[in-house]
């Protein structure tokens, strides 16, 4: 029978060498597997990437080869796209999937980054009861609702329950991996804190205060930023489309070519193709740029 075990044991076996002798390319996918949640290892990555690639290209070949046989007999062009096409869909498969660990990482660092100063305040307010270290993240852990902190925060008590880790070792060990500086800036300070023998509910509390702080600064920035955007689209995406096509308008009555070029096309180019990818890059814009809340 197969099951996705003996698939990832085969490409191990198939690709794995590959791995292992050109590994510093892979330095996205070493550095980043860890801190994206993914339950694997960056050498089975990579091997099981090498072989659904090996299945894009002869899935791509095989539906070029159709498409051209249909499309265009076997032309010298034709035979360059049944050559030249698969190899650019397997290529481009591969680079996007090594960097799915990247993606993964940094989605994982957003959502640690927006939960974790009501996260500090709720430990906060467990370790003020005055009960062990170790029991805080223990009862933090059946709290579902903070996001990438809570499984972060899962991970210590499991590193304590299921691996009879103590306490600051495990800890440290999830800072070690964590995507989020915020964090591991935190847990290192938890560290800090009981090896000095420090007060553990105070550390908590100011550092909850402190991620809040930072937590508003930052979403008040971006409310500022929106309206500076809000000005730039008006101008650039509203404003003047509607002065060009105006413009080209008039341009049409008097004449109807700019140099060797219609302006009747120049003016369809524009409303159908270029003002909708202008819209589509500054809302790719905002995405990129947005702060969770």
């Amino acid at each position: 029978m197969i099951t996705e075990k003996s698939i990832k044991k085969l490409a191990n076996k198939l690709f794995g060498k590959i791995y292992d002798k050109y590994r510093p390319l892979f330095f996205i996918v070493k550095d980043y597997i860890p801190k994206s949640g993914l339950n694997t290892t960056a050498r089975s990555y990579v091997s099981f990437g090498f072989l659904l690639t090996l299945f894009v290209y002869i899935a791509s070949f095989v539906s070029t080869v159709i498409l051209v046989g249909v499309l265009k007999p076997y032309t010298l062009l034709g035979i360059i796209y049944i050559l030249f096409i698969p190899i650019a869909v397997s290529v481009t498969f591969f680079l996007i999937y090594l960097f799915i660990p990247y993606y993964k990482a940094e989605s994982r660092k957003r959502s640690i980054e927006t939960n974790l100063p009501f996260a500090l305040a709720h430990m906060g307010a467990i370790a003020g009861s005055g009960i062990p270290p170790q029991d805080v993240f223990k009862l933090m852990s059946k709290f579902k609702e903070y996001g990438e902190v809570s499984k972060e925060i899962s991970k210590v008590a499991r590193n304590i329950e299921v691996f009879g880790m103590d306490p600051v070792s495990a800890v440290k060990q999830v800072a070690k991996n964590t995507p989020s500086d915020a964090l591991r800036e935190v847990l290192m300070g938890f560290v800090t804190t009981t090896q000095s023998g420090g007060d553990v509910k105070l550390f908590l509390k100011n550092a909850g205060k402190q991620a809040l702080f930072e937590w508003q600064t930052k979403r008040k920035k971006f409310v500022d930023q929106l309206s500076t955007y809000a000005e730039f689209y008006t101008g650039l995406l509203i404003a003047a489309p509607l002065f060009i096509i105006s413009l080209f308008s008039v341009m049409n009555m008097v004449s109807g070519k700019i140099g060797s070029m219609d302006i009747l096309n120049l003016m369809q180019l524009s409303i159908y193709v270029l003002i909708p990818l202008l819209n589509l890059g500054f809302l790719l814009f905002l995405h990129v740029t947005q702060v969770e809340m």
